[in-house]
């Protein structure tokens, strides 16, 4: 379909730039032709020489089915080679097809069906339509297009309810005069629907005159779709690419960014040259299996760095995926410590043609106010909305133009309200912790605090060791001589020690209690057993140089690993001190602090979680008795 809506839009266009050159400039193509069609060009909107210099129509060329063939020929051929490139006309060698035109005409054609397909859409006349009108009329047919093609959920065409709180938004936010240029971008604009709906509220509604609108795709069709209309806008530049890799914008501030970037979409196929980034726009990287958090921060370093505001619209995973250190983590650690993050507003499910998810609009300003510096408000609009009467495949829900105050003046007056929650930034950091544990027996012993060496290993030298066995048997003989096997067998026997380890020296016998998880030590001249506690037994055989042999025998603690999410505190001091008091009161074994990792993550459901009313006792267990008595009367009843 948008092939042929974007002919019928472009002739309509087209025919009202000509009434206006008749009608303000007072040039009329029947007096001179030439001058008429000089008047057009300048207007640097276009061109199709059938339709401005000929005044004939897609209606006209269907009126005459024997010359139809012919005069469509004309009609295609007529557009300039920027439109024609757009349009997907005459192709050649050109890979990007664009809007391939010429692919969908002979694919009508064969079918037989081509002249009949085109009368109907030159029935439609598009030129009563305004700029904006004609941008809403494109987003109906890109939705019904979305249901079918999208690749994911995270594809998505901004509905229109959405454009317009993003403008109201941003309207209220942006402290820039009337007279001035508003700079607006949108890195991934596809057909453009949310950057000149944006644009268009921004003028008609807030009364900005100059608004310059620039964005980029690089989705053949959409991109071709926006170039379009770009062509009838002023101050209006679109171009092709990859966004976050050929960088079309590269250097350029912007007063306002808007977005809706594709989410839960690997960026896999150009990891390499994200990597690869020289321009500082990646202070970290996500997972490559959703790319969102990096036009986030893509659009936070094209943002003007004394006015304006960032609205972007994310899924829930921006806020909260990846544990701390990981690369969300840290982009939202580097967002909220640059105090770029002003407000998170959560959306109501059910927003999106074909997606029920909830979504969140993120806020971002690079000059807060002081009063609003290293503070953050969380807007909760889950429930601001009310049901269309129809429903636009899975959108069932719309706010309305009060549901849409309330959320701008929660973010204006900036306080606590029954949908919105101030905090300090610092409130959404967190410490990861990583502890060693240090393992304890029946006792509460572990075996470095006995030995008078707590948390270090205890070394047997080698001269001490008389010999190692293992269920009694030698392991490493010392010395060949065999009466030092039946000695230390002998004592081992005495002693009732059984163990799978055991450390024989001059003096003591050391061995491992498998019972009692411990490490014992019998005194071989009294045969006085020793409990060290719990801990591991380590022994290691090697030859020195000369070829002697060599045992070295270590005793140190059981340990393990274990995080604790611990709350966060700026002053470093008063964090280490939090830390300290909170394992102190909830780790009951002995520990040793190890790495520490800041995270930071935002979570709607518990800031704004509202616990169910849970039904008083009495009330209960009158039910109870109640139901007692119901089955007390159906026994007698029963004859039971």
């Amino acid at each position: 379909m948008m092939p042929f809506f974007a002919l019928i839009m472009l002739e309509g266009r087209m025919r009202n730039e000509m009434r206006d050159i008749e009608e303000n400039e007072g040039i009329h193509p029947k007096d001179n032709i030439e001058d008429f069609v000089e008047a057009f060009r300048d207007r640097e909107c276009g061109y199709n020489d059938y339709i401005v210099r000929q005044g004939k129509t897609l209606s006209d060329i269907c009126n005459n089915d024997k010359t139809f063939e012919q005069d469509f020929e004309k009609y295609i051929a007529g557009f300039d080679a920027q439109l024609k490139e757009l349009l997907g006309i005459e192709r050649g060698n050109q890979d990007s097809k664009y809007l391939n035109l010429d692919g969908i005409v002979a694919e009508l054609r064969k079918k037989g069906i081509l002249m009949q397909y085109i009368t109907k859409w030159a029935q439609i006349d598009l030129s009563p339509y305004n700029n904006s009108e004609i941008t809403t009329l494109e987003e109906h047919i890109k939705r019904k297009w979305a249901d079918i093609s999208a690749e994911t959920a995270g594809e998505q065409y901004t509905p229109e309810d959405i454009i317009s709180l993003i403008a109201e938004i941003v309207a209220a936010k942006i402290d820039i005069p009337k007279r001035d240029f508003v700079h607006l971008y949108d890195p991934t604009c596809g057909g453009a629907n949310l950057l000149f709906g944006v644009a268009d509220r921004l003028r008609e509604g807030a009364g900005y005159q100059f608004i310059a609108a620039n964005g980029c795709d690089w989705n053949d069709a959409l991109y071709a779709l926006a170039k379009i209309e770009s062509l009838f806008r002023e101050n209006a530049e679109i171009k092709y690419g990859n966004t976050l890799t050929t960088l079309p914008f590269k250097g350029k501030e912007f007063d306002v960014v808007v977005a809706n970037p594709p989410y839960g979409i690997p960026w896999k196929g150009f990891e390499k040259e994200i990597r690869d980034d020289q321009t500082g726009q990646f202070a970290f990287l996500p997972s490559v299996s959703d790319g969102q958090l990096l036009f986030l921060q893509h659009n936070v370093n094209h943002l003007h760095s004394h006015r304006g505001i960032v609205v972007e619209v994310n899924n829930g995973s921006s806020l909260f995926s990846g544990d701390a250190g990981s690369g969300e983590s840290n982009i939202r650690k580097h967002l909220f410590d640059k105090d770029w993050v002003e407000a998170i507003i959560q959306m109501p499910s059910d927003e999106f043609f074909n997606t029920g998810i909830v979504t969140y609009l993120w806020v971002l300003n690079k000059n807060k106010p002081a009063d609003r510096r290293n503070k953050v408000i969380l807007i909760n609009a889950a429930d601001l909305w009310q049901p269309l009467k129809k429903n636009k495949g899975s959108k069932r829900k719309e706010m309305n133009e009060t549901h849409r105050a309330d959320i701008v003046r929660a973010l204006v007056e900036f306080r606590d309200s029954e949908i919105s929650k101030v905090y300090d930034k610092w409130h959404f950091y967190f410490n990861k912790q990583q502890i060693q544990l240090t393992e304890v027996d029946n006792k509460g012993l572990f075996v470095s605090e006995t030995l008078g060496c707590p948390g270090e290993v205890f070394k047997i030298k080698d001269e001490d060791v008389v010999n190692v066995f293992s269920d009694g048997t030698c392991t490493w003989p010392l010395d060949e001589d065999s009466e030092w096997k039946e000695y230390a067998a002998s004592m081992i026997k005495s002693h009732h020690i059984q163990s799978s380890t055991v450390v024989s020296t001059s003096e003591y016998i050391y061995w491992i209690d498998k019972l009692n998880g411990t490490i014992m030590r019998t005194k071989i001249e009294t045969g006085e057993h020793e409990q060290l506690g719990n801990g591991v037994l380590s022994i290691q055989y090697s030859r020195t140089r000369s070829g002697a042999p060599k045992c070295t025998v270590k005793i140190s603690d059981a340990t393990s690993k274990d995080t604790e999410i611990i709350p966060f505190y700026p002053d470093p001091a008063d964090n280490d001190r939090a830390i300290m008091d909170f394992l102190t009161r909830y780790v009951s074994k002995s520990f040793r602090l190890l790495d520490n990792t800041v995270g930071v993550e935002v979570n709607f459901n518990k800031e704004f979680y509202v616990p169910e009313t849970v039904e008083p006792v009495e009330s209960i267990l009158a039910e109870i008795a109640d139901i007692d008595h119901d089955l007390a009367n159906l026994e007698k009843e029963l004859g039971l």
